[in-house]
């Protein structure tokens, strides 16, 4: 069973913002599965299961620096372990328009995902790391990720969203080596229409 887990912060206040990457993704690939998030598992909105039976997509419902909380519950109820986890979020490291799949690794600096190794004790599960550095210069990178979507950033950070739960989807279905051979040399500020 694979869970994956939508980093974010819950409520309509942060819906928008660079830092609900993961929630948005999330919210794709609940449209292409056919299910809803609505279900309470602990402190997170859980779905049915989707993509043939092998997947639960996970929202937490606490702050992004509690994030990992939800897993003690969710390794319960299906039997998981860290290695059964793709966590996909936004990386301020990354430029807009690029993803990133890991295999394992630190937490690069964000909160959320330092919450989820330390409340798993792992390091090793699968990340879809959504690039939302944009290239003008950003002056408060706090303040930054918890801003709205600039108009000017919309339509690329959508694609990315897109490529996201592609990429999470390939995921499901293949080694992560062929997933990250495809995805992490995707640009998508080279399709940029003009």
């Amino acid at each position: 069973m694979r869970l994956i887990v939508g980093l974010g912060n819950p409520g309509p206040d942060y819906a928008d913002t660079y830092h609900n990457v993961g929630f948005r993704v999330v919210d794709i690939l609940a449209g292409r599965f056919g299910v809803r998030v609505s279900i309470t598992c602990g402190p997170a909105l859980i779905s049915n299961r989707a993509a043939g039976e092998d997947a639960v997509l996970v929202l937490p419902q606490t702050f992004m620096n509690l994030s990992g909380s939800v897993l003690p519950r969710l390794f319960e109820r299906f039997e998981a372990s860290p290695g059964d986890v793709i966590a996909v979020y936004d990386d301020i490291a990354l430029p807009l328009g690029k993803l990133r799949i890991r295999q394992k690794g630190s937490a690069g600096g964000h909160n959320g995902v330092k919450s989820l190794i330390s409340s798993s004790g792992s390091d090793e599960f699968l990340r879809v790391r959504v690039g939302i550095l944009p290239e003008r210069p950003v002056e408060s990178l706090h303040d930054f990720v918890l801003s709205r979507v600039a108009k000017r950033d919309r339509d690329l950070m959508g694609r990315a969203e897109v490529a996201a739960a592609d990429a999470v989807e390939a995921l499901l279905k293949e080694a992560p080596e062929k997933a990250m051979a495809t995805f992490n040399r995707l640009d998508l500020r080279e399709s940029k229409e003009d």
